[in-house]
């Protein structure tokens, strides 16, 4: 085979897997968001404490990181939203139902979402095991919290999801506004709700994060974060787009990054129009006004 034709071959392959991911996604537009509202901002924890670096075998010191967040970290957010009335998601593997009770049902009493990221923050690779943990940590999340979780932070199967009554997941970032994804056969239809890793606490206060050397640490200047999501809320405000924050009770929670995002929030509220809603009240507003092209889970 020739370079020419080789090259040839390849271009067709990309272009053949382009359009296939391409049908996988139903995208929004544009958001006909409520009377009066002019964009969304989804602030969400990520309440993993000291799961993840258990499961990466990290150092003690990396444990106790964790533990921060489950102790103090996850309080002095509850008090944060609380104090603006802000209504926040809170992304939980059902083992921190086992390790901080009070602090999930405090989540639900106040009024925010607590809803599933996995069992211990890894999907199995075997499907039935994998649908276990989807089912012990949907089981532990309502008997802790009080209500069923309709939606996940995770890499879960959709099928797996729509099952067990989830209407949205938020973990990809193939869009800025909420969008639907199927799988690779077409099916199991389900709403998005995107983040970015740029509007991510841990890109930018993580010391010695996932056992990285010191030449990799990231330790940013909380008013320099502040500018740099301000900026983006400020082009999504312009355009009535829609912004998902995730936070972690064990990085945001420190006594510093608390004051930015105090202030963060109150430079927000001072601009007309701006919703805080749960994740799962932005997917019930998505999924009445701007319905997939088949409802979720068919095809």
């Amino acid at each position: 085979m020739s370079m020419t034709d080789q090259l040839s071959n390849e271009i067709e392959a990309l272009e053949a897997a382009a359009r296939a991911a391409e049908a996988q996604h139903e995208f929004i537009e544009e958001i006909a968001y409520p009377a009066g509202v002019q964009m969304a901002v989804n602030f969400t924890c990520d309440f993993d404490a000291m799961l993840l670096r258990r499961v990466l075998n990290e150092p003690p010191m990396q444990l106790a990181q964790g533990e921060f967040g489950g102790r103090v970290g996850i309080w002095r957010l509850l008090e944060l939203f609380n104090g603006h009335g802000v209504k926040t998601t809170v992304f939980t593997p059902g083992r921190i139902c086992e390790l901080y009770p009070k602090a999930v049902a405090a989540v639900a009493q106040s009024g925010h979402e607590v809803a599933d990221h996995m069992w211990e923050h890894q999907v199995p690779k075997d499907l039935q095991l994998e649908a276990d943990h989807l089912r012990k940590s949907t089981q532990a999340l309502e008997a802790t919290a009080g209500i069923r979780p309709v939606g996940s932070r995770s890499w879960h199967t959709q099928s797996l999801l729509l099952e067990e009554g989830y209407i949205y997941n938020s973990h990809g970032t193939a869009h800025h506004l909420p969008y639907y994804v199927r799988d690779r056969d077409g099916e199991n239809c389900l709403l998005n709700l995107p983040f970015h890793f740029a509007i991510d606490d841990a890109m930018f206060f993580s010391f010695a994060w996932l056992a990285s050397g010191n030449g990799a640490q990231r330790i940013t200047e909380p008013g320099r974060v502040m500018e740099l999501w301000w900026d983006a809320f400020l082009q999504q405000y312009r355009q009535g787009g829609y912004l998902n924050i995730c936070l972690h009770p064990f990085v945001s929670g420190r006594a510093l990054r608390i004051e930015m995002l105090d202030r963060l929030i109150t430079r927000m509220k001072s601009m007309p129009g701006v919703w805080f809603p749960s994740c799962e009240e932005m997917a019930r507003h998505c999924l009445a006004k701007h319905p997939p092209s088949a409802p979720l889970g068919e095809k």
